[in-house]
């Protein structure tokens, strides 16, 4: 048993799906998330600058004695995944995980994954697709409208600017007769329901979040880590706690039971 909490980061709201997951599957576990809303979005950003806020974001977490870090953020999972390894606690991704349920779409047609412009410009999910899924046709597409969009709140399958910037970014997926899309960013799982609507049924979604949840608790359960929480959960922003705050008890769909907690915006 290890009474200490886990840590969530991520470049804003999209993390919450890989809280909203962490606590569907450790309910009893204490989780503090930290959403970088202030420095959001990430996808456009140099790897460098990238790394060095993720390296921040890693050392505000540590600051808490967690027992593991969740990185739930598709953009440092794939341009910093040195950095979680050699990090001195455990951290774990969100890239690795998900390319593995990929590998177990049946078929041979191909497999797409969308992610910010700078995990697609990494290479990390397609090569990893590619090493696991040899033969299939591997599409990856970056989808910059997305993360705005919906923290502004184009979450609806019916919000016309969203089924645009869908219809936009997804007509090669759907023209491929792609069997699988992957969401390599955490972001883009909560707008799971309108992706589906256009794709059709015969399309498989995969969620990096719920992926790299499952890890982190088979992890925590293999090392005999897990149990001895309150439930508890806190969180911080770098950006405006109230617009957080809003925006989460919409995604969540819950209060938060705890007031969202300011951090400053760190140079980078």
């Amino acid at each position: 048993m290890d009474t200490r909490p886990i840590g969530i980061i991520d470049s804003g709201l999209g993390g919450l799906t890989g809280l909203q997951a962490l606590r569907a599957l450790l309910p009893e576990e204490d989780l503090i998330f930290f959403g970088d809303t202030g420095r959001m979005p990430y996808g456009g950003r140099p790897k460098e600058q990238l790394r060095r806020m993720g390296q921040q974001n890693l050392d505000f977490m540590a600051g808490f004695d967690v027992k593991a870090i969740f990185v739930a953020c598709g953009t440092l999972s794939s341009t910093a995944a040195d950095l979680l390894d050699r990090y001195p606690i455990p951290c774990f991704g969100v890239l690795h995980a998900s390319v593995e349920a990929m590998a177990q779409i049946p078929g041979e047609g191909p497999l797409a994954v969308i992610a910010t412009q700078a995990s697609i410009d990494s290479g990390a999910f397609a090569r990893a697709l590619k090493a696991r899924c040899p033969g299939r046709e591997i599409l990856s597409i970056p989808c910059p409208a997305f993360v705005p969009l919906i923290e502004s709140g184009h979450t609806a399958p019916d919000d016309i600017p969203l089924r645009d910037a869908i219809e936009e970014y997804l007509g090669p997926v759907r023209r491929a007769g792609a069997q699988g899309l992957l969401y390599g960013c955490t972001h883009y799982g909560i707008v799971d329901e309108a992706v589906r609507a256009y794709l059709g049924p015969s399309v498989r979604t995969v969620s990096a979040s719920a992926c790299g949840a499952a890890q982190l608790r088979d992890y925590l359960v293999r090392e005999g880590l897990t149990g001895g929480g309150s439930g508890g959960e806190r969180f911080f922003t770098s950006g405006y706690p109230a617009v957080f705050e809003r925006a989460a008890v919409r995604l969540l769909g819950r209060p938060l039971g705890s007031p969202v907690e300011a951090l400053p915006v760190w140079s980078v």
